[in-house]
C-alpha cells in the first residue's frame, strides 16, 4: 500500500485539524486521480487534486453531472438512513441543476449579482460593516465569527431577499444545522450517544433543510400578498420557456440563496484575518498600503480555499490524467489542492498579498461559477477596510476552532483581542 493510498479524505479529524493540506500535496505527487474505495456507509470516489483535472471537469458538465450530487461521493444505501437521505440539501435548485435549465434558472437572478449591481451595493454594504463595528462598543475581546464576520454577509444576503432583522438569527442557525450537519454541536436533535454518526449528520442536514422550506413557504405566501423588489418577489414573477416557476423551484432558490450566500464569505472573511494574523509581515504591507486590498482579497480566497471540495457524476466513461473514470463514478474536485498546485501557482504554500496573476479556484469555474463572487469579495474587501481602520492592532485571542467538515472549510469560533 503506497502513501496516497492510506490517505482517507473522509476523515473528519483530517479536516478539522488543519491537516489537509499535507494529504493534498502527496496526491498531487503520487496520484493525482486516487480511487477511494469508500466506506460501509460511502460510495468509492475518485479525488481530483490537480488544478488542470478539476479545470477539465467543471468545463465538461456534459460528462460530469451535478444533479446526483455535489456534496461527497453519496451513500451506498440511502435506505439504512431514512427516506430523505438521498435526497439533496434544498432539493434540486441551479446548483445540482445540469444545462440547459440551469443556464435558463440562472439568468433568472443574475441581474441582481452583475458587477454593477454589487458596486451599486457597496455603500450600504459599508454602512452594514460599519454598523456591525460600532455595536461592539467598548469592548477589548469578542468572537470574531459571531459578533463580525458572519454578520456582513447574513445581513447582505437577507436585506436582498427582503427578510426582516428578526428573521436573521434562525437564517445562521439553519445554516450551520444544514451545511455543518456533520459536525456534532450541531447535531442538536440527535440523542447524544448518536452524535458524529452519518445517520446523525443526515437527520440534521434534513431536518435544517425541512424547517428552511418551510420558512421560506411562509414568505412566498406574503410575497404574493406584498410583492416588493426583493429576489423571492422577482421570482415569483419570473418565468423559464414561458411558464412561471413552480413553488418548489423558488424555494429551492431561495434555501440556495441564503446558504451560499452567507455561510462561504463569512468562512473568507474569519479564515481572512486568521491567515493575516499568522503572516505578519503581509499584514503589515497591506495595513501600510490598503490599495493592495483586492489583490489581497484574492489571495486570502486562495489561500483558505472556504469551500473544501464539489462532487460530479461521470455520464460515460472517460480518461482524466491517465485514469479511466467509469459511467456512474463520483469525482471530487478538492479546491484547497488545486488551488496549491505548484505547476500553476509560483510557491504556492507563501502567502503573498500582491501575488498575480492568481487565477485561483475558489469560487469553481465555468457552468457553476458561484453567482455570488462579486458580492463575496466585495464585502471582503468592505470589511477589511473597515475593521483595519477600526481596529488596526486586532489579533487572535486563543486558537480558532474549526468546523468538521470535509465540505465546508469553516470556522466556527475565533476569539480576538480588539486593542493592543
Amino acid at each position: 500500500m503506497t502513501v496516497a493510498d492510506r490517505i482517507d479524505l473522509l476523515d473528519l479529524d483530517l479536516f478539522e485539524r488543519g491537516d489537509a493540506h499535507e494529504a493534498f500535496r502527496v496526491l498531487r505527487r503520487e496520484s493525482p486521480v486516487h480511487w477511494h474505495p469508500g466506506t460501509d456507509e460511502f460510495r468509492g470516489f475518485w479525488s481530483l487534486t490537480r488544478y488542470a483535472d478539476v479545470l477539465f471537469v467543471s468545463r465538461h458538465p456534459e460528462l460530469f453531472i451535478s444533479s446526483k450530487g455535489i456534496t461527497g461521493p453519496g451513500l451506498r444505501d440511502p435506505g439504512r438512513f431514512g427516506a430523505e437521505a438521498g435526497a439533496q440539501p434544498g432539493g434540486v435548485s441551479i446548483i445540482t441543476m445540469d444545462p440547459p435549465r440551469h443556464v435558463k434558472m440562472r439568468r433568472l437572478v443574475n441581474r441582481g449579482f452583475t458587477p454593477r449591481a454589487v458596486n451599486a451595493m457597496e455603500p450600504t454594504i459599508r454602512q452594514i460593516a460599519t454598523t456591525i463595528l460600532d455595536r461592539l462598543g467598548q469592548r477589548t475581546t469578542c468572537d470574531f465569527v459571531l459578533d463580525i464576520s458572519s454578520q456582513l454577509p447574513l445581513a447582505v444576503i437577507c436585506g436582498l431577499m427582503g427578510l426582516e432583522e428578526q428573521h436573521w438569527p434562525l437564517m445562521f442557525q439553519l445554516t450551520n444545522r444544514t451545511l455543518g450537519s456533520a459536525d456534532p454541536e450541531y447535531q442538536v436533535d440527535v440523542a447524544p450517544e448518536e452524535r458524529g454518526s452519518v445517520a446523525a449528520r443526515m437527520h440534521t442536514a434534513n431536518a435544517g433543510r425541512a424547517q428552511m422550506l418551510e420558512f421560506f413557504a411562509d414568505m412566498l405566501e406574503q410575497r404574493r400578498k406584498n410583492p416588493g423588489e426583493d429576489l423571492i418577489s422577482i421570482l415569483l414573477g419570473s418565468e423559464v420557456d414561458g411558464e412561471r416557476l413552480e413553488d418548489y423551484d423558488i424555494l429551492t432558490f431561495c434555501f440556495l440563496l441564503i446558504l451560499a450566500g452567507n455561510e462561504t464569505t463569512r468562512n473568507g472573511i474569519s479564515g481572512g484575518l486568521w491567515t493575516l494574523c499568522e503572516h505578519p509581515r503581509e499584514r503589515a504591507r497591506l495595513q501600510a498600503d490598503m490599495s493592495l486590498i483586492d489583490s489581497a482579497v484574492d489571495e486570502m480566497l486562495r489561500w483558505t480555499s472556504p469551500l473544501h471540495h464539489m462532487s460530479r457524476r461521470a455520464t460515460s466513461d472517460v480518461e482524466v490524467h491517465g485514469q479511466t473514470i467509469k459511467a456512474g463514478d463520483s469525482v471530487l474536485m478538492w479546491y484547497p489542492s488545486a488551488n496549491r498546485d505548484e505547476e500553476i501557482f509560483d510557491n504556492p504554500d507563501r502567502f503573498d498579498i500582491t501575488r498575480g496573476p492568481n487565477e485561483h479556484l475558489a469560487f469553481g469555474h465555468h457552468e457553476h461559477f458561484c453567482l455570488g463572487a462579486g458580492f463575496a469579495k466585495k464585502e471582503m474587501k468592505v470589511m477589511f477596510e473597515e475593521l483595519f481602520r477600526r481596529f488596526p492592532d486586532i489579533q487572535l485571542d486563543g486558537p480558532p476552532e474549526r468546523l468538521r467538515s470535509n465540505f465546508i472549510n469553516g470556522v466556527k469560533r475565533m476569539p480576538v483581542r480588539l486593542t493592543a
